[in-house]
């Protein structure tokens, strides 16, 4: 059975994910690893969603304030042997009802053209395609979304 629990950063579990998260992106990214890198440090990540089946740590995500009113979708990762059971949704929609209890509005996020499933994922859960922002604005290979949300 799955649990999903709401902790922080300093989780020994996400970090743990978060390493297996790191090696799939450095592969994935090739030479554009390092300046995504910078943009995904987890120190004094409050918001981080675990998602448990048993007592292992199958999956996370995390949420950070972007700017008043959004929050941004970081990390979301499931264990390659985990995938294609709702996982991914279950966190994706633990954040969100976290970021509405907190009085945001909307989610945004960036992932990269390089990771389908998880264009998928967002398209599946109602995330819209938006320019891509901040950092992101001038990455050819970045696609940012974005879901309002409703307390």
């Amino acid at each position: 059975m799955l649990t999903i629990t709401r902790t922080n950063s300093a989780h020994p579990d996400f970090q743990k994910l978060v390493v297996l998260l790191d090696r799939d992106l450095a592969i994935r990214d090739g030479d554009e690893h390092a300046f995504f890198a910078q943009f995904n440090k987890i120190d004094a990540i409050k918001h981080v969603v675990l998602a448990y089946d048993g007592d292992q740590a199958v999956g996370c995500g995390a949420i950070k304030e972007y700017e008043a009113n959004v929050m941004e979708v970081k990390r979301m990762y499931v264990l390659p042997e985990k995938r294609g059971h709702g996982i991914a949704s279950q966190v994706l929609r633990e954040l969100e009802n976290w970021a509405a209890e907190l009085n945001y509005q909307k989610c945004i996020l960036e992932t990269g053209e390089k990771q389908p499933e998880a264009i998928r994922l967002y398209q599946k859960n109602k995330y819209t395609v938006i320019p891509n922002y901040g950092q992101y604005a001038d990455v050819v290979s970045s696609v940012c979304f974005e879901k309002q949300i409703v307390a």
